[in-house]
């Protein structure tokens, strides 16, 4: 029997293996895991809430067992098909949205100084942790769509730096985004300014995490929304419900060199096959419920509009962002009395998120959640004249009754 200083070594083997169990599983995980998925499907924070089913699960499980860094053959078809359906050469899995669009800016950003170009509202320049200075070193330069919807032409043309003057950081991406804050970028105004882009030397980016919605919604092919651009980002952990997961794609030679950046950045993965297959899950049985989705999101703009609140940002697919202020109310007390309800609604401020696992019943309870709390303030005094017609940057006229004393 081997021994250490006259101790049992297998004595103090099975020590440690008691030491570094875990268990992180609780006794009623299952009926855990049911209610998660109920405040899931009354959460209005996010897309990016939505849990695996079981079935997804189930499909995950059958996949193959590969070494990602060396090869996987459920990720290679997966890319494969990605690569295929988007009209590009080749594609490449990442882990997250974040991810994907800086190591794209940076595998198409070659030599400094340079600068990417950008809608001012765009996730790369307001929630990627300043991601394109620090991975890059790149300038960026944010600009406000003079429509208040979508970047144009005449935008870009009016920030974008083409001057090789030693004094300025020249353009060398143009990055758009569709969706962008649930609203769909028109495809002919993509062209055009790709077209400028293209004839100038600059490359084009798409942040398409959720462009599976624009595709839905106009009945657009996919291939024809990545047409015009150099590289394009699309996430599956959003609008399809899986649980992690972007894929990039470009020309072969991008993509080879992107998947050396994502080794460099830590990026490179390894049995992924469980992953890639949840998305290929995704596609196949949540896209077709994006239309129910924004129908649901619709559904609620109009029911808002109803009770005279004001819509910032109509429902062109999941999202609206709306203004109580006309009714008297405040995003906070809403969200107090959402989570106080016998069944909560997750409610935040001025952005309502609706996804495929948002259940309707949800939908109509924030809406008499709404008019249930108008009513305490109309009956406290508050009065607000709605207007003849609300429309996006509308106001309705309010006033504020003064008390009796």
């Amino acid at each position: 029997m081997p021994s250490v200083n006259g101790t049992d070594l297998n004595a103090k083997r099975a020590q440690v293996a008691a030491q570094v169990k875990c268990d992180i599983l609780t006794a009623t995980q299952d009926a855990d895991n049911d209610a998660q998925r109920i405040s899931i499907g009354r959460s209005f924070i996010s897309d990016t809430i939505t849990a695996p089913t079981t079935e997804m699960y189930a499909y995950a499980l059958k996949a193959s067992v590969g070494d990602d860094v060396y090869h996987e053959a459920t990720t290679s078809a997966f890319e494969a098909h990605m690569a295929q359906l988007t009209g590009k050469e080749a594609a490449l899995f990442f882990s997250s949205g974040t991810q994907s669009n800086q190591i794209a800016l940076r595998t198409h950003l070659t030599q400094p100084p340079y600068a990417v170009l950008c809608d001012e509202r765009a996730h790369i320049n307001q929630y990627e942790a300043g991601g394109t200075a620090f991975h890059s070193g790149a300038h960026q330069v944010g600009v406000q769509p003079s429509n208040g919807h979508h970047l144009t032409l005449e935008d870009v043309e009016s920030r974008i730096v083409l001057s090789e003057d030693v004094h300025v950081s020249p353009t060398r991406i143009i990055s758009l985004e569709n969706t962008l804050n649930g609203t769909i970028f028109p495809q002919d105004e993509i062209i055009r300014i790709s077209k400028f882009a293209h004839s100038n030397g600059v490359k084009m980016h798409l942040d398409g995490a959720r462009l599976w919605h624009v595709a839905a919604e106009t009945g657009t092919s996919v291939k024809e929304l990545c047409e015009p651009f150099d590289s394009v980002s699309l996430c599956f952990s959003k609008g399809l419900g899986a649980p992690v997961g972007t894929i990039l794609v470009g020309n072969a030679e991008f993509i080879r060199k992107a998947k050396w950046f994502r080794k460099l950045f830590g990026g490179g993965m390894r049995q992924i096959g469980v992953l890639t297959a949840s998305c290929a899950y995704a596609l196949n049985n949540h896209f077709p419920l994006l239309p129910a989705v924004h129908a649901l999101a619709q559904r609620i703009e109009q029911g808002l509009v109803d009770l005279g609140a004001v819509i910032w940002s109509s429902a062109e697919t999941c999202m609206v962002f709306y203004d109580p202020s006309p009714l008297g109310l405040e995003y906070g007390e809403i969200a107090d009395r959402g989570a106080a309800l016998p069944r909560p609604l997750i409610l935040g401020g001025s952005r309502l998120v609706v996804h495929i696992q948002t259940s309707t019943e949800a939908a109509e309870d924030f809406l008499e959640l709404i008019k249930t709390l108008a009513e305490e303030k109309k009956a406290a005094g508050f009065v607000y004249v709605k207007p003849a017609k609300n429309v996006n940057g509308a106001r309705s006229i309010y006033v504020r009754r003064k008390s009796k004393v």
